[in-house]
């Protein structure tokens, strides 16, 4: 039975999820077709656009993404303080990019005067704009039917693009975060449609790569901000360059077909997470194939089957054996 996405999301345990569609029937509707020749390559670009821009909107960061044929990967992070401390002003003027809002919102927005009786219905309405902003769902609900739509109106056809809903999985901790961002920025080489990450196209690494050679970290990505600290800021809680590097001596073992092996000069990304190589690599071609639910150390596995009140830990023995 599918598990409802309300009990999937738990930011008490973890910010960081990992989200996968697929297209319907696996049909190669954003790539090349071999069977009829047909490309479709120009769709992927559709959904880097869009994926980019609703992260200007809502309280949602991306950490990862790569668009391939017939799916996508997305690491996201939800961004709870950042929405909590928008005005009521801001909550309005984000949703009314996305939905024309009610005739309350759009008065309030051009400056009316909102009777006293009418401020509590107009609060109740802001606090449901402000959790939709931070919900991972209207996020790729917005995203999903927008390219849907585009690609049945391409295609002067009707019907469903996408197969079902999308998929999501909690990443409890570094170990799983860095190891899933991996697996996704990697995507294209593990499937030979590149040979080398910086090189994949409509990858967040390909984003990343252009932006290190200016000295800089791309405005529409989650920014790597270095290892955990007490006064941590908003970002990703590893070395850029450390990422990379490890990113790269992956790729190549995938390339040359090394299972099992990384060059002896292991980035120290790797030591502080403390993943042997030859787990690492496992990790990074069959991430999404080992786990299908939440992802981390077994302590907060634990603690995050119990918030969501889930009898069984599924992913325990893998966990257990890749990311000890």
């Amino acid at each position: 039975m599918t598990t409802a996405r309300k009990q999937l999301i738990s930011l008490v345990d973890t910010p960081y999820y990992h989200c996968i569609s697929r297209c319907v029937r696996r049909a190669f509707l954003c790539g090349e077709d071999k069977n009829t020749g047909e490309n479709f390559d120009h769709r992927r670009g559709w959904v880097e656009d869009k994926l980019l821009s609703l992260t200007q909107v809502f309280a949602i960061d991306v950490c990862a993404y790569a668009i391939m044929s017939n799916h996508t990967h997305m690491v996201l992070f939800i961004d709870e303080n950042s929405a909590k401390r928008w005005s009521t002003k801001a909550v309005l003027e984000r949703w009314h990019q996305l939905f024309k809002g009610t005739l309350l919102t759009q008065q309030y927005c051009r400056g009316e005067d909102i009777p006293e009786y009418l401020m509590a219905a107009l609060l109740e309405t802001v606090d449901v704009y402000r959790h939709r902003l931070m919900d991972i769902s209207w996020f790729m609900r917005l995203l999903n039917q927008r390219i849907a739509t585009q690609a049945n109106q391409e295609d002067n056809c009707t019907g469903h693009f996408w197969e079902g809903r999308f998929k999501s999985q909690a990443l409890l901790d570094e170990a799983a975060l860095a190891a899933c961002m991996a697996y996704v920025d990697l995507n294209p080489v593990r499937a030979n449609i590149a040979k080398t990450p910086e090189s994949s196209e409509y990858t967040s690494v390909k984003q990343r790569v252009i932006s290190a050679k200016k000295a800089k970290q791309p405005k529409a990505l989650l920014p790597f901000v270095g290892d955990p600290r007490k006064t941590m800021p908003k970002g990703l809680p590893f070395e850029l360059k450390d990422y990379l590097e490890l990113l790269e001596m992956t790729g190549r073992c995938f390339r040359e077909d090394k299972a099992g092996h990384i060059d002896a000069a292991q980035p120290a990304l790797l030591n502080r997470l403390n993943i042997s190589p030859d787990n690492w690599l496992t990790l990074t071609k069959d991430f999404r194939r080992l786990f299908h639910g939440a992802v981390g150390h077994s302590d907060v596995l634990t603690d995050y089957c119990e918030h969501k009140g889930l009898k069984r830990r599924t992913n325990i023995n893998c966990c257990n054996k890749l990311l000890a």
